[in-house]
């Protein structure tokens, strides 16, 4: 005989894995290592840095 399934467990289950799939999908298009971050905070103010080095003052 078949076995008895709770549909309302199957329906949460099934939403669960899409909201799962979703979250990964998002993590992967949007979403950055820490290192990924610093390294990228690094790039930035090495680059400001460089601006600033270069900017000529208007002398008054």
């Amino acid at each position: 005989m078949a076995k008895v399934v709770s549909l309302n467990r199957v329906r949460k289950q099934k939403a669960r894995a899409e909201k799962r799939a979703r979250a990964d999908a998002n993590a992967a298009k949007f979403g950055r290592s820490k290192a990924e971050r610093e390294a990228e905070r690094r790039r930035a103010e090495k680059e400001r840095r460089a601006l600033d080095h270069h900017r000529i003052d208007k002398p008054e």
